[in-house]
């Protein structure tokens, strides 16, 4: 998109008949929020992996950029087989990444400098290194029923089986024999991340108090991990085959169409997603997070649309609209994209949802990856401008493709760490992408974004970007 083009796109959204409300605005109503994605992000120690104090050092990067609140991805300790959300301990930080000491200052840091920080929660399960798990395999209470137990099918022949033939999202069977038990436990994702039991109160209240922790810590919010799995049917019926034979290909059984939608979220697992106890859950977080002063909760929740706004009603502040993820690509219409963005305020709740527009995230490639660097350039701008929350995943600020963030064009690996062997090859693009080398340009990726981003200070856009309305 070039100059031209961007002021035509800011003129028609800024002008748009989008009505508002001045009424006891939140900060989060038209934050700019930025993910952080730790191990990519900046590392300080020489050791190839991103970590807090580098995040620190680049606080002044984020407050020029004109980000009102960053969300870290998990920093928890972790064995990392799922790069990290699958936590064995949810009350401390992973000695990769720094100490304790070290977010308490990244927290004073941020906040010294208006900003806001938020934390991913992921409540839908643990590591199995986790010691609630290891205790839960001895059956020692109160820790028993921490976790989804299941004795297993009997056969005719005598021979014990799985309880039924769901699959996990990462492919296979979803339950798991342990010896111990003599039964085995579900996992909707990795066998190393076993599901918890929400069906029992104990762990229940034990969300509500690590949510409380961190809270208590300074942490402005959540962004609340995999919730469409928190809870299941407990009958644990079979779902129905597709006729694939291979049963550990997640598309073995087969999923209920979504009604209206698009076909990436055509589908879902009837028996274990979306279940209306889980709706009930975030009730009860919700009152969690109102014991506090304005701290935001945020849902991760592919759904079909009726799915997702039901958040909205049970307390979430809102749930991502993964729209611009799911249902466009780089050969999408500008008629695409205005039905998009039209089905999300038309179905919002007027009087208690706040709009958000995500495009990129650290589970999809990079939006310039996905869509080009031209079209990239010109949904970035939209979703800034567009009402409520714009979200941007580190580095595409700069237009970035599939990699971490390229700080300077003079070190290898640019700038994101001393270390010649990091955890992440290094893009070939680094000499021209990088974000030492797009400050020096008037016309670059990284200049646009900062121009767009800055309107979203100026107190008439502010109040443009909490309207609730469509686009007329």
């Amino acid at each position: 998109m070039n100059k031209n083009g961007v002021i035509t796109l800011c003129t028609i959204l800024l002008s748009s008949n989008l009505a508002y409300s001045e009424s006891s605005p939140k900060w989060w109503q038209s934050m700019s929020l930025y993910q952080v994605y730790p191990r990519s992000f900046k590392d300080s120690d020489g050791d190839g992996v991103g970590d807090l104090k580098g995040i620190i050092s680049k606080l002044e990067h984020l407050a020029e950029s004109n980000v009102d609140a960053f969300w870290l991805s998990p920093i928890y300790p972790s064995p990392m087989v799922d790069f990290g959300y699958d936590i064995s301990d949810f009350r401390n930080i992973d000695k990769r990444f720094g100490t304790m000491k070290d977010f308490e200052t990244l927290s004073k840091a941020a906040h010294d400098a208006s900003m806001k920080i938020i934390m991913d929660l992921v409540p839908n399960h643990s590591s199995d290194k986790h010691e609630w798990f290891q205790k839960s395999l001895q059956s020692i209470e109160p820790y028993t029923d921490y976790y989804i137990w299941h004795k297993g099918k009997v056969l005719p022949n005598g021979t014990i089986t799985v309880p039924n033939n769901w699959v996990s999202v990462f492919g296979g069977l979803a339950w798991t024999w342990r010896d111990e038990r003599q039964a085995y436990y579900l996992h909707q994702f990795a066998p190393e991340q076993p599901d918890l039991n929400y069906e029992n109160k104990n762990i229940v209240n034990e969300m509500k108090d690590i949510m409380r922790f961190w809270l208590d810590k300074g942490v402005d919010g959540f962004r609340v991990d995999a919730i469409p799995f928190l809870c299941e049917d407990v009958r644990f019926l079979d779902e129905p085959l597709t006729g694939n034979p291979n049963p550990k290909d997640p598309g073995y059984t087969y999923k209920t169409p979504y009604k209206n939608f698009s076909p990436f979220l055509d589908r879902f697992w009837p028996a274990r997603t979306h279940q209306p106890r889980t709706y009930e859950i975030v009730r009860g977080w919700r009152e969690v997070m109102d014991e506090y002063t304005e701290r935001v909760m945020m849902m991760e929740a592919y759904a079909n649309m009726t799915m997702t706004m039901k958040y909205y009603v049970y307390g979430a502040h809102f749930p991502f609209n993964f729209g611009f993820i799911t249902d466009t690509n780089k050969d999408s219409k500008a008629t695409d994209f205005k039905r998009l963005i039209d089905g999300w305020m038309v179905n919002m709740p007027v009087l208690r949802g706040t709009a958000n527009w995500v495009v990129g995230n650290h589970d999809k490639s990079r939006l310039a990856t996905r869509y080009g660097r031209q079209r990239a350039e010109a949904l970035t701008m939209i979703t800034l401008l567009l009402p409520g929350v714009g979200v941007t995943y580190n580095g595409e600020e700069i237009g970035m493709e599939d990699t971490w963030i390229s700080w300077e064009d003079t070190k290898d690996p640019q700038g994101f760490s001393t270390n010649p062997k990091t955890w992440l090859p290094v893009n070939k693009n680094y000499v021209t992408l990088n974000l030492a080398a797009q400050k020096k340009q008037n016309n670059s990726y990284y200049a646009l974004y900062k121009a767009v981003s800055a309107l979203r200070k100026w107190p008439a856009v502010k109040r443009k970007l909490m309207g609730s309305n469509r686009f007329t």
